[in-house]
């Protein structure tokens, strides 16, 4: 598990570092987990650990590679709420799956793409690399820290690393 970002890197590498930590801090809170434990919604708007594992698969889809017109797979329509659902086949295996293959799609467009490149938002306005870096940032641990407190619901596991 990556803990940090390097205190001497560059924006590109620091911005990504601190991204692939809250993304792997994503990944330890669904594990050991059996799949009731995954998918219980824990929310009034149901929102479990899976739920949000989705949903951040859908968004590093859409701003890194719908921004920069990379291709994606087939994506759940979020207008209609499919990236906080879970379908009745679908298991951790398949989310945690589609969240890596999102994330690789993320790396390989940040890997390609210079910091001041611009591409196009899905509400419109042009937005920098540099802008979904720090966006991606902000999202990825926002909804890690709802996956610390629904974690700690299902069965007392805190924290944003694994102790050791």
């Amino acid at each position: 598990m990556n803990l940090g970002v390097p205190p001497t890197g560059g924006e590109k590498e620091s911005l990504l570092a601190s991204l692939e930590r809250h993304r792997d801090v994503v990944i330890w809170k669904v594990s050991g987990l059996d799949e009731e434990q995954a998918r219980r919604p824990l929310t009034p708007s149901g929102t479990s650990l899976l739920t949000l594992v989705k949903h951040l698969a859908c968004v590093e889809y859409g701003w890194f590679c719908t921004t920069f017109d990379r291709p994606t797979e087939p994506l759940p329509d979020a207008y209609a709420g499919e990236d906080m659902r879970i379908a009745p086949g679908e298991t951790t295996e398949d989310v945690l799956a589609f969240y890596g293959r999102a994330r690789a799609a993320a790396n390989s467009v940040v890997a390609d793409t210079e910091l001041d490149a611009l591409g196009t938002s899905w509400p419109g306005p042009p937005v920098s690399l540099r802008w979904v870096l720090i966006h991606m940032v902000e999202e990825t641990a926002r909804h890690a820290g709802h996956m610390d407190i629904v974690r700690e619901l299902i069965d007392g596991a805190v924290g944003d690393h694994p102790k050791g």
